[in-house]
């Protein structure tokens, strides 16, 4: 009897030439690792389109409505650069929950029923938790989740992690710390979602106590094999890490409750003297908007990333909106 040893290659969830398998980009668990590594391909590709070049007008004769309940500068556009910038044409609004129909009753449902008969897909924003998945049960076009509340905010987190992998060479094996507003930043909840999918990466939560990382991310963490760790002291973490997140406190989270935002407001900042812990490789990211949790003198440090982040976000958002209208 003969034996022989057969080579198996692992077989990606995705295949050139065919429409890419997400219907919808609801969330960030949605994502497996031989996904991503699609989307950051793509993106890499993107990167390269020259205007008036062939591959400017791939969406050529499409339309995407911009649906945003809540205020936003950077995503709003960055998506809607995206779309031009691949030939395709805008529909928007920017402020749907006081100036579209919203405002006289209308349920989000219907709203999305209405849109979809207009546009080729829908990028939305809005101020409830689970109100994509709503959307997207409803809607026969593709939904972009930019943001659903205190909920996640996918596209980010694909962003974040595009951008770490720029920027430091890895995903497996890094050390991570998320600071400021845990509780409501649908940011860091999406980004912790996507960090569970590589390897012995440990994750660091600094943050004040009324707004720390929420159980149910960490019981994620904890179920996939990722360690964790909750800390009060940035310095310490800052020393440690490869990537230092930070995030502002939302004032918009706390309802009436001011005096609970004055008093997590500024325990955490990311100044010259926590660059000076950090390692040479190591970068300061953050989502934005900045208010006072990174001082603008980091600014000028070579391991401030987050303007580089944020234009990676244009990169990333080309790459789904030609993933999702017209596949590889």
């Amino acid at each position: 009897m003969q034996c022989c040893a057969l080579e198996i290659e692992d077989v990606p969830t995705f295949t050139r030439g065919k429409k890419f398998q997400l219907d919808d980009v609801i969330e960030a668990q949605q994502f497996d690792r031989d996904t991503l590594s699609a989307i950051f391909e793509v993106a890499r590709e993107m990167e390269n389109i020259e205007k008036k070049s062939p591959g400017s007008q791939i969406l050529k004769g499409y339309l995407m409505a911009t649906l945003f309940y809540e205020p936003s500068t950077r995503t709003r556009l960055s998506f809607e650069s995206a779309m031009k910038r691949l030939g395709g044409e805008v529909l928007t609004t920017e402020n749907a929950r006081e100036f579209s129909s919203a405002a006289k009753g209308e349920t989000l449902e219907d709203t999305i029923r209405t849109v979809e008969g207009y546009t080729d897909i829908i990028v939305m924003r809005h101020f409830e938790s689970g109100a994509a998945k709503r959307a997207a049960a409803t809607a026969g076009i593709p939904i972009i989740n930019a943001g659903d509340g205190p909920g996640q905010h996918p596209t980010q987190a694909l962003l974040d992690v595009y951008t770490v992998e720029r920027e430091i060479g890895k995903l497996d094996g890094i050390r991570v710390g998320l600071v400021g507003d845990l509780a409501n930043g649908r940011t860091v909840r999406s980004l912790a979602y996507l960090l569970a999918k590589y390897q012995d990466v440990k994750i660091y939560f600094v943050s004040p106590d009324v707004v720390k990382m929420k159980d149910d991310i960490k019981d994620y963490l904890t179920s996939r094999g990722v360690e964790w760790e909750e800390s009060a002291d940035l310095m310490e973490v800052a020393s440690k890490c490869d990537v230092v997140y930070q995030t502002r406190i939302q004032r918009e989270r706390f309802g009436e409750r001011i005096d609970l935002y004055e008093e997590a407001r500024g325990k955490y900042i990311v100044d010259k003297d926590v660059l000076k812990v950090m390692q040479k490789h190591a970068v300061v990211m953050h989502p934005l908007p900045r208010l006072d949790e990174i001082t603008v003198d980091v600014d000028a440090d070579p391991r401030a990333a987050y303007f580089r982040q944020a234009k990676n976000g244009l990169y990333i958002r080309m790459a789904l909106l030609k993933l999702l209208l017209v596949g590889w």
